[in-house]
């Protein structure tokens, strides 16, 4: 029988269809599809090389002596080329009628995550994620000093499923004058959560999930990784710092080691469980200059893209879940177990 459940800090209700339910291996890709690509290639803009294919660099992480928009980089950040935003026009705000408008201001950055086109999250190195997430850190800090950007979000698309228009590993920045609305209905329920119990959301599920046990993937020193309770895609994963921390920006060397170290068997298990699939994963902190650091609590979520949203979900804003997810967890946590 299927299930509805609610999650607690966005209020967002799902339904979770256990009479649809399959096994792992019904939404895995075919064998033939998986990825056997060349560490370099020689049209790809991001490889080693083509630096040139590109728009300058705005930072990257490179060797002593080499020169910028050259060889000798492992991490390297550019403008998007075909930017959804820019910081190159003045923002201004004005009103058409009953509609609000502003102009395109803001950023949008591509981190390049390695050298090599055939790295992802599943085959790269820990230290090679550590330098990934510091990249992560020192963009968002550059955003947050523009007082005219109000929230900058990091995400990833991997696979053409999930919208990556090239294969090379990257990452995108966008920067925005505004908070976004999913930003914000999280915010709000988090606050909300807070102001009723006086304890952060984030904080409680780390405590329930760990007590029931049935949703905990892994977790290490530092960082647990779950099956959200009311996981609206199937296989989604949340990683959380296990001590309350609402400012990504503001982790330490230790904490990116074991962050990485998480990431590391999170994302090879999905790839071996589900054979490589598609995936988006999103960075969700708190906004810049706001206050909310004693409810909100940052967090990654990652949703791989193996099912298709349909008239009934645009419709109605429900998600339908054809896999518990207490077994999408156990799906994984087996596999980690295995090694």
């Amino acid at each position: 029988m299927s299930e509805l459940r609610k999650d607690p800090v966005t209020r967002r209700w799902v339904i979770i269809a256990t009479e649809r339910a399959k096994r792992p291996s019904d939404f895995a890709r075919p064998k033939t599809e998986n990825r056997n690509l060349p560490e370099y290639v020689d049209n790809c803009p991001f490889c080693e090389g083509n630096e040139g294919l590109t728009p300058p660099e705005l930072m990257a992480y490179r060797h002593a002596g080499t020169q910028k928009d050259a060889r000798g980089w492992w991490i390297r950040v550019i403008p998007n080329k075909y930017s959804a935003v820019s910081p190159d026009v003045q923002l201004e705000r004005r009103g058409i009628g009953m509609y609000d408008v502003a102009t395109g201001y803001g950023a949008h950055e591509i981190i390049i995550e390695s050298p090599y086109h055939n790295r992802t999250m599943a085959n790269m190195s820990e230290k090679e994620i550590e330098e990934v997430l510091w990249a992560y850190r020192d963009r968002i800090l550059e955003q947050a000093k523009n007082p005219e950007i109000k929230y900058a979000i990091i995400f990833k698309n991997y696979g053409a499923e999930a919208g990556a228009s090239l294969e090379h590993p990257h990452s995108q920045l966008i920067a925005l004058p505004v908070v976004p609305k999913r930003v914000l209905e999280e915010y709000e329920g988090a606050r909300d959560y807070y102001a009723y119990k006086e304890r952060c959301p984030y904080c409680d599920i780390i405590r329930q999930d760990k007590s029931d046990g049935e949703r905990v993937i892994y977790e290490n020193d530092l960082f647990i990784a779950l099956a959200p309770f009311a996981s609206p895609s199937p296989y989604e994963v949340d990683i959380l710092p296990k001590q309350h921390a609402s400012t990504f920006e503001k982790i330490g060397k230790i904490e990116i080691m074991e962050l990485a170290k998480i990431f590391k068997v999170i994302f090879w298990a999905l790839s071996e469980v589900l054979n490589d699939p598609p995936y988006n994963f999103i960075l969700h902190n708190i906004p810049f200059r706001g206050n909310g650091t004693e409810f909100f609590h940052w967090h990654f979520n990652l949703v791989p893209r193996i099912t298709k949203l349909a008239g009934f979900e645009l419709g109605s804003g429900f998600y339908i879940n054809p896999v518990k997810p207490e077994d999408s967890a156990k799906a994984l946590r087996d596999k980690i177990n295995s090694i």
